[in-house]
C-alpha cells in the first residue's frame, strides 16, 4: 500500500492569471465613491482607542538594550525594558534638566541618563510621570491620555491575529506629511489596489462594502503577484476597528487568518502647519502548509524581505496619503 495513502495531496498556492493588462481592466472610480468612503472612515473615527497610541514594534525595545525615544502628537516619549522584560514608558526629557532620555543607558533595568547619571526605575520621581505601556507580542502601545481626550482604557484595541507563535511578523514605519486620517482613508480605499500597485495587486474586485449596522468592513478577492502572471488569488476584509488603525484579514485562500495591521500615529501636534504622521505597519503571516515550518524558523532571514515589500506599497501610498491632506489643507479636496 503507497505510503502517501491518506494525506492530503499538495497543491501549488500558485495560479497562472489570464485577466487583461493593466489599461484594459475595469475602471473602479465610479465604484469608489468618496461619500462612501469618508462615511466609513467616519465610523472608524468615532470608535473608541482608549487613549492608546502605537510607538514601535515590541522587538525593538530588549532588556538591558537601547531605549526608544519617539514622538506623539508633539509629546517626547521614552519606552525600555526592565531586566524581567517589563516595559516602562514616559517622558522623554530628564526630570533634572531635560537630557534627551532617548540617548540614555539601560542598566540593571533602569534608565540612566547620560548627562547626570540620574537613574529611573519606571516609576514617578521628581515630577516625571510614567504613561502606561501595552506589549501586545508584536506592537509596543502607549497610552497618553491627555492626547487622545478619550475615556482611557485598561489596553489598547488589539487586532485579531494568528496564534502565538503560528506565524512570521515583520513591521515596517514610514513617515509621510499628512495626518492618521489621511493614512486610514487610504486603507479604506481598496479599489486603487490593482490601478496605483500594479506590481502587487491585480484583478481586484470589492465584492461587499461596509454595513454600518452590520458587517463594517470591505469584501476584497484580489490577486498577489508573485511574479511574471503567477499570482496569489485570496479573499481579504478590510476593516477600521479603531481611529487610526486599519486591518486587512485573509479570510480565504493562501495564508488564511494572516493579517497586515495598518497603524497611523501623529508625531507632531495638532496645531502644528505641517503634520507628520508614522505608518506602523504589522505583517503576520500564517499557513497550514507543513512546510511553513520551515519559514518560521527563516523568520530573521524573512523579515527584511517582509518590510521590504511594505516599503514599496508605502512608498506609493504615503503619496496618496500626503496628496488628499494637501488637498483637504488648501480646501481642494471633492466632496
Amino acid at each position: 500500500m503507497n505510503d502517501r495513502a491518506g494525506k492530503a495531496r499538495w497543491t501549488s498556492p500558485l495560479r497562472r492569471r489570464r485577466g487583461p493588462e493593466w489599461a484594459k481592466q475595469t475602471p473602479t472610480w465610479s465604484q469608489a465613491r468618496p461619500m462612501l468612503i469618508a462615511d466609513a472612515l467616519k465610523r472608524a473615527s468615532a470608535r473608541p482607542s482608549g487613549n492608546w497610541f502605537v510607538v514601535g514594534a515590541s522587538r525593538d525595545v530588549r532588556p538591558s538594550g537601547r531605549p526608544l525615544g519617539r514622538t506623539v502628537s508633539g509629546i517626547e516619549i521614552v519606552v525600555w525594558r526592565s531586566e524581567t522584560g517589563q516595559p516602562h514608558a514616559g517622558p522623554g526629557a530628564c526630570p533634572h534638566l531635560g537630557a534627551p532620555l532617548r540617548d540614555s543607558r539601560v542598566v540593571c533595568g533602569r534608565l540612566v541618563c547620560h548627562w547626570h547619571g540620574l537613574a529611573l526605575d519606571g516609576s514617578a520621581f521628581a515630577g516625571w510621570q510614567p504613561y502606561p505601556v501595552y506589549d501586545d507580542g508584536v506592537l509596543l502601545w502607549v497610552r497618553l491620555d491627555a492626547v487622545g481626550g478619550e475615556e482611557p482604557s485598561e489596553q489598547p484595541v488589539v487586532p485579531v491575529r494568528p496564534a502565538a507563535g503560528s506565524g512570521v511578523d515583520a513591521v515596517f514605519t514610514a513617515v509621510g506629511v499628512c495626518e492618521p486620517e489621511d493614512v486610514v482613508a487610504n486603507r479604506l480605499d481598496p479599489w486603487h489596489g490593482s490601478w496605483y500597485h500594479p506590481y502587487s495587486f491585480v484583478d481586484l474586485t470589492v465584492v461587499q462594502e461596509p454595513q454600518e449596522s452590520e458587517h463594517d468592513a470591505f469584501v476584497v478577492d484580489v490577486s498577489f503577484r508573485v511574479a511574471g502572471r503567477l499570482v496569489v488569488p485570496v479573499r481579504a476584509e478590510f476593516s477600521a476597528p479603531e481611529p487610526r488603525t486599519v486591518v486587512m484579514h485573509i479570510a480565504d485562500g493562501e495564508g488564511a487568518s494572516s493579517v497586515v495591521e495598518t497603524h497611523a500615529t501623529p508625531l507632531t501636534g495638532v496645531a502644528d502647519e505641517h503634520p507628520r504622521t508614522a505608518v506602523v505597519e504589522a505583517v503576520v503571516a500564517t499557513s497550514e502548509r507543513r512546510g511553513f515550518a520551515l519559514a518560521r524558523a527563516a523568520a530573521p532571514v524573512l523579515r527584511p524581505l517582509m518590510r521590504r515589500a511594505a516599503g514599496r506599497l508605502w512608498r506609493d501610498d504615503l503619496a496618496y496619503a500626503e496628496r488628499r491632506w494637501m488637498l483637504r489643507s488648501t480646501g481642494r479636496f471633492p466632496d
